[in-house]
């Protein structure tokens, strides 16, 4: 499912730990394109004094039960992240580590959370249906 490549240039791309879309890197989209598999829905935020949507989620986590996903980005926060839920298709709650509206930047973040933790490699990104 993902590429095993270990010499990958971070210089240029967002921390993992970046949280803001403010840090978002200007390599095209395609320089990601091959590492991450993406999906497209409709989501919400499950927080809903947040209404910021974004185009672009970095999605580390799906889970059918909310208490399940809450307990899973206090483990995130733990780690540096910061994680949101969204309410998903098909009843699922997906855990957000990154809202973008640049394609690239999303990519890049994937990139780099499969780079630095490779308990998460199956992170993906999720393109919200307009």
């Amino acid at each position: 499912m993902c590429s095993c490549k270990s010499t990958k240039n971070t210089a240029q791309s967002v921390s993992p730990y970046s949280t803001t879309p403010a840090q978002e890197v200007s390599r095209p989209a395609e320089t990601y394109r091959s590492e991450a598999s993406d999906r497209t829905e409709t989501v919400r935020n499950f927080d809903q004094s947040d209404r910021t949507m974004y185009r672009f989620y970095v999605i580390i986590g799906s889970f059918r039960d909310v208490n399940n996903a809450q307990r899973q980005t206090v483990e995130l926060t733990r780690k540096g992240f910061t994680p949101s839920i969204l309410e998903g298709e098909n009843a699922l709650y997906r855990i957000s580590v990154g809202g973008y509206n640049d394609e690239g930047a999303a990519r890049a973040r994937i990139a780099d959370i499969r780079a630095f933790y490779a308990e998460h490699r199956d992170v993906w990104l999720l393109i919200r249906r307009q």
